[in-house]
Parts: structure tokens; C-alpha cells; sequence
């Protein structure tokens, strides 16, 4: 129970100073006031932010989403630095402006049916909600089991099916006209080692010298890097290195002598230590794009309506200003402009080069756009091919070869051998033995009859 007394101060007027109790039963002060009524009010609000933590008390469930989810969920919640990033975005775009007045005690399953509603309404795609909702759910499940609410609103609420769409496998032959689309020897190392491991990008770009054991040819999955905005950083960087992967149990492979030998020479012509990273970014292995001519406006047509309907030719300035138009040609125009006048007029400084903030480890996104990209563009391939493709390729043609699914399992680190065996026929020639035995049924009537 909180309390005001009185007091003097040092010119002896009387001050008021308010008491109250946390939960942990330490006296603190709620301020010192003029008068006894304002030294009241304040303990008694300070008691009521108080019962918000004391299980049981209905208080608890009159604080808004908002402060509940900052002020308590995220900051105690546990959870890897990339899941936090995760659902402290999803919670900022999709639930805060939908929930985050309302008071946690109000929030029922009609408002997130309604919610999923408007998210439909607003374009977002089946894997977007469902992804969200998770994320809803895991905040009141939490909320459930500290008294916070006495129902889970998320519960009984269907959400847009997923529709899982089959999995392309690139072939051997693809791989290889990628493969030699590949700009420089270490990108092409670097590639040849994810495809014959499987192991997945945090893996694969922090493996180290110690990490390869070449007398054996086996290598150690121990570690995993991730990505993350520097917010969500214990120390601020970029880059937060986990010393498990993401199974959380380490993990052996042997890998073929003709890539132990070339990871050796690797190892051996760029002097690295045992503690040295095996692939490195080097910023200089970034291409710089070109400056295009433009073409003729006269014969590239006139750019979409405007507002007030109006249509400016393709690849002029007026197209790009007033048009609104980004298309190659308008974009180029301008940026030829600005060249001219930086070269003329001293004019439109360029601004510099982006370097890559990295202490050495391959950032994904640059690897994707700089090199990738460009690759599978070179490589003209009929299938779209993600970097982690490449795992899905590992497995897919080990179990096509003939491998045992178990070895698959502990080899790509599957918790479940449910997720190895979806790699069973992947490839487009899967289905061949089966059309042989149908075909070889079918045809046996026509055989007898001769």
C-alpha cells in the first residue's frame, strides 16, 4: 500500500512526498509534490503501472497491444538476432497499426479475422499473413500464460492456404553452364563447394581453415553466420557469427578429393591462417555498371498518362521529370545529363561508390546481385535458380544417384527425415522408371495377341 508524508525543505515549506511498493517489495518514490493530493495521485498511479505486472489482476489486460509488445514481449522474449528482426518488422508494418491501440483484453478472434481480411484487401500474399499471424499468435501465447488474457483471439482463426509449389531442381548439365558463366576462380570454388555439400549460406560463409581437416577430407560444420541490421546486433555490427549451426548439433562431411585439392591450393596461394576465413569478399571483385546510349526519343513512343492525362516522349527529360517514367530509356537520359554536367559545369557531383559494410564475410545480397544475377544472365538458363537452389540440388541428386535417405538427413542437417524425403523424384527425368513399367504392362496384351 502506497503512501505520501510530509517533509521541509530547506527554506521549511512543507513537501509531499509519494511511496510505493514494487514487486519485489523495495519503497521508491513516485516524486515530492506541493501539496498531499498530487503526492496521493502519483503513488496511486504508480501502484496501478505496478498491478500491470502482478498476476491475477485484471489491470493487467487494460494495457494497449502497443505497450505490451514493446514493453514487455519484445524486450524479454528470447529468440535468435535474425527472428527478432523478423517479427520486430512484421509487428511495426502489419500488426501495430491494426492493433496497437487496443486495449489487450479487447482483442478477440473476430479482429483478427477482420484484420486478415483487410490484409487480403491491401495485397499482401497468403505466405505474408500466415508468417504475421505466427508472429500475433506467439505474442498471445505468451500474453496467455502470464495472465495478460484470459483467450487466445488467434486461435480457431484460419488464415489463406499456402499453396506449396513444386520444387525445380537444377540438373548437372545447368549447373555446369552456370558454373562456367562464373566471373573468377573463387566464386567458382565458392559455388562447386555449396554444391557439393549442401550446406547453407550462414554455413558456408563462415567456414574456416580450421574448419577442413584435408588428410580426411572431412569437413566440420560447427558455426553460422548471419546477416543483420545493426539495431539488432549485441554489439552493433553487422555480422553476429553463432557458434552452433542452425540444427544446433554439429555435423562431419566428407568431401571429394578433387575438391579437398583445389580448396588446398585455395588455402595455400592466399597464405590463410587456421582461423582465417575460406571465402572473403574482396570489393574490387564488383562490376560497375556502364553508361548506355540512349536511342532515338523519336521512335520509343510516348510514356503512360499522367494525372492530368499527359504524355511525354520515352528517353527525354521531360519523360523522366514530368512523365514520371523509370524505364531504361528515361533513366539513362537523365543520367546522361548529369554526366554532361558534371564534365561541363563541374555540376551533379557523383556520389561514391557503395563499399559493402563487411568484415570479411560474403554478404548475400551483394553476392546475389553482383555476381549471381549476372551469371545466370550469361548463363541464359530455362529455370530461375536461388543460391540456396543449391542445396536443394545436393540432396535431390545424392538421393538420385542412389544415396541412403538417412546419410541425406545427417548430411544436410534435416531435424525430420520427412523434409529429406520431399527431394525423392525431384528431377525432370524422376518419373522415366515409372513410364518404363507402365509402358511395359500396357504393351504385354498386344505382345500375347501376336
Amino acid at each position: 500500500m502506497g503512501y505520501s508524508f510530509k517533509r521541509l525543505d530547506r527554506n521549511g515549506k512543507p513537501r509531499y512526498t509519494a511511496c510505493y511498493q514494487d514487486l519485489k517489495g523495495n519503497i521508491l518514490s513516485a516524486g515530492t509534490f506541493s501539496n498531499k493530493k498530487d503526492a496521493d495521485r502519483a503513488w496511486q498511479m504508480a501502484e496501478a503501472e505496478v498491478a500491470k505486472g502482478r498476476i491475477g489482476d485484471p489491470k493487467r489486460g487494460r494495457q494497449t497491444f502497443k505497450s505490451y509488445v514493446e514493453g514487455t514481449w519484445l524486450p524479454n522474449h528470447e529468440m535468435e538476432a535474425t527472428t527478432r528482426q523478423t517479427y520486430t518488422y512484421a509487428i511495426r508494418k502489419h500488426l501495430l497499426p491494426e492493433f496497437g491501440a487496443m486495449r489487450m483484453i479487447d482483442i478477440m478472434p473476430e479482429h483478427v479475422r477482420a484484420w486478415i481480411v483487410a490484409m487480403k484487401k491491401k495485397g499482401a500474399s497468403p505466405v505474408t499473413i500466415q508468417k504475421t499471424k505466427i508472429v500475433l499468435s506467439a505474442i498471445f501465447t505468451t500474453a496467455l500464460n502470464d495472465q495478460v488474457t484470459f483467450i487466445h483471439p488467434c486461435k480457431g482463426v484460419k488464415s489463406p492456404p499456402v499453396v506449396a509449389k513444386p520444387r525445380t531442381i537444377i540438373s548437372p548439365e545447368q549447373f555446369e553452364t552456370l558454373y562456367r558463366a562464373l566471373p573468377d576462380a573463387d566464386t567458382k570454388l565458392l559455388v562447386e563447394t555449396d554444391i557439393e555439400t549442401g550446406l547453407r549460406w550462414g554455413e558456408l560463409t563462415e567456414l574456416r581453415v580450421k574448419d577442413l581437416d584435408t588428410g580426411s577430407r572431412i569437413l566440420t560444420v560447427n558455426r553460422a553466420v548471419v546477416e543483420v541490421n545493426p539495431q539488432f546486433h549485441p554489439t552493433g555490427g553487422r555480422f553476429l557469427v553463432k557458434e552452433y549451426p542452425k540444427d544446433k548439433e554439429f555435423r562431419r562431411l566428407k568431401l571429394t578429393r578433387q575438391l579437398i585439392n583445389k580448396l588446398r591450393l585455395h588455402i595455400e596461394e592466399r597464405e590463410l591462417g587456421p582461423n582465417d576465413l575460406l571465402f572473403m569478399w574482396r570489393q574490387e571483385s564488383a562490376p560497375r555498371t556502364k553508361l548506355r546510349v540512349v536511342p532515338d526519343p523519336e521512335h520509343l513512343g510516348l510514356t503512360p498518362p499522367t494525372a492530368a492525362g499527359r504524355q511525354y516522349q520515352h528517353g527525354t527529360l521531360m519523360g523522366y521529370n514530368s512523365g514520371k517514367c523509370r524505364c531504361e530509356h528515361c533513366r539513362a537520359a537523365i543520367a546522361l545529363y548529369r554526366a554532361q554536367r558534371r564534365q561541363t559545369e563541374g555540376n551533379d557531383s557523383p556520389r561514391r561508390r557503395r563499399i559493402r559494410d563487411t568484415d570479411g564475410h560474403v554478404p548475400a545480397e551483394a553476392f546475389r546481385n553482383q555476381i549471381w544475377k549476372p551469371a545466370l544472365a550469361a548463363a541464359d538458363l530455362t529455370v530461375k535458380v536461388r543460391i540456396h537452389d543449391l542445396r536443394h540440388a545436393h540432396a535431390s541428386w545424392l538421393l538420385s544417384g542412389g544415396a541412403d535417405l538417412q546419410v541425406v538427413k545427417e548430411r544436410l542437417g534435416h531435424a525430420s527425415i520427412a523434409t529429406t524425403e520431399k527431394y525423392l523424384h525431384t528431377l525432370d527425368d524422376a518419373d522415366e522408371t515409372a513410364l518404363d513399367a507402365f509402358t511395359k504392362i500396357r504393351n504385354r496384351s498386344a505382345r500375347r495377341s501376336s
